[in-house]
């Protein structure tokens, strides 16, 4: 598997100074994390999976979801159970070039998929756990535990963290410290952490405004922020965390000006393109794609192809970041040194860490050449996109 696979050697060889690396099912799981990108979701009722899931890997997806649990009404969830089997079953003589995910709602489901898998199948990565919570999440890591063990395959878990006990303040940080404590216990098994900030914003009777990102919504913001805290610590100890949904994908009456400067698109002779862009309601997603990065997130929840583009354009590493990260990386000393474009200083001890992640993401998503911007990755994944 590699990320923008589907673009010609032509269009990569302009856009990448370092093209992005391959990864495959047994990578290490921070190599698998941050190549998770935008994480599509689909509903495991759909009759046509299986060509869904391929159309979508040959656009570029190479993270997706198939969803047993919000997606999927009550009475059509054994309908649902079927459809996934059958579609694990079609893809098993061709894997997919995406990490493949079962969103489930009980634990029993993970036993039921597992055992129905195709002998030696290795196409199905893992599962999302839904609702997850000390008390809830104890059998559902097991059970994969479990599964893995008898079925030889390395099942990977994708917790969702959703629930009034890690939202309300007065039992939030009990909430965390235990989460923390059980994912500990199956660290092996636990490859990111996801935030539910529909279900989150629901607890309230909240729903964002399509002008605002979820940093607008107050009591999501706040959590976001002690997940990170508990979860994302760099030192070892914490998990990699993906930033929740963005919901809209339509155009509607702007009530806010846009969020896109001009100037970027102006540069590249692609006022146009910006035009574009805002008339689809994609500069709020632009936008919240930086501040989760800003916040420590790395990969987003998406539910419509069109958002795939965005996540992934933004997610290549510019050339003068990588150059300062190397920097980092390659210095035993501390203090400070400007940085090779003069333009930042750069702090070798407090900056490592950092500096860690931005080359763990660089293999994931490649170094954009120093003649390229953000602007022109769009444009090649996005030109003739009628999503």
């Amino acid at each position: 598997m590699r990320h923008f696979d589907h673009l010609s050697d032509a269009v990569r060889s302009d856009l990448f100074l370092h093209q992005p690396q391959d990864f495959h099912s047994e990578s290490p799981r921070s190599v698998l994390a941050h190549a998770l990108g935008a994480t599509l979701y689909m509903p495991g009722s759909r009759s046509d999976l299986a060509t869904t899931l391929r159309k979508r890997a040959a656009e570029g997806v190479r993270s997706m979801v198939l969803d047993l649990e919000d997606a999927v009404a009550d009475r059509d969830v054994a309908d649902a159970m079927l459809k996934v089997q059958e579609t694990l079953d079609k893809l098993s003589s061709d894997p997919l070039p995406a990490q493949l995910f079962v969103r489930v709602r009980t634990p029993d489901q993970i036993r039921t998929i597992v055992d129905g898998l195709p002998e030696k199948s290795c196409h199905l990565q893992g599962f999302v756990l839904p609702k997850f919570s000390a008390a809830t999440g104890a059998r559902f890591l097991a059970e994969i535990a479990n599964a893995s063990e008898q079925s030889g395959l390395r099942l990977l878990a994708m917790p969702v963290l959703e629930t009034q006990d890690v939202l309300y303040r007065e039992t939030r940080d009990e909430a965390l410290t235990a989460i923390r404590g059980l994912l500990h216990q199956y660290r092996e098994f636990v490859l990111a952490v996801r935030l539910g900030a529909t279900d989150l914003c629901g607890l309230y009777g909240i729903r964002r405004d399509r002008d605002l990102t979820i940093y607008d919504v107050g009591v999501v913001a706040d959590l976001i922020a002690e997940v990170v805290n508990h979860l994302g610590r760099a030192d070892g100890t914490g998990y990699a965390i993906t930033g929740p949904v963005w919901e809209y994908f339509a155009g509607h009456e702007r009530m806010l000006r846009p969020q896109l400067r001009q100037t970027p698109f102006a540069e590249r002779q692609a006022s146009s393109f910006r035009h574009h862009l805002v008339q689809s309601d994609v500069d709020g997603l632009l936008r919240e794609v930086l501040l989760d990065r800003a916040n420590g997130l790395i990969g987003k929840t998406v539910i419509h192809p069109s958002h795939v583009a965005i996540v992934h354009a933004l997610s290549v590493v510019p050339q003068e970041e990588y150059q300062d990260a190397l920097d980092i990386l390659a210095s035993d000393a501390d203090g400070v040194r400007a940085s090779g474009a003069r333009n930042k200083m750069n702090e070798m001890r407090p900056h490592r860490r950092w500096a860690g992640r931005i080359v763990d993401r660089a293999a994931a998503f490649g170094v954009l050449h120093p003649d390229s911007s953000h602007v022109d990755v769009l444009s090649a994944l996005l030109q003739g996109d009628d999503a």
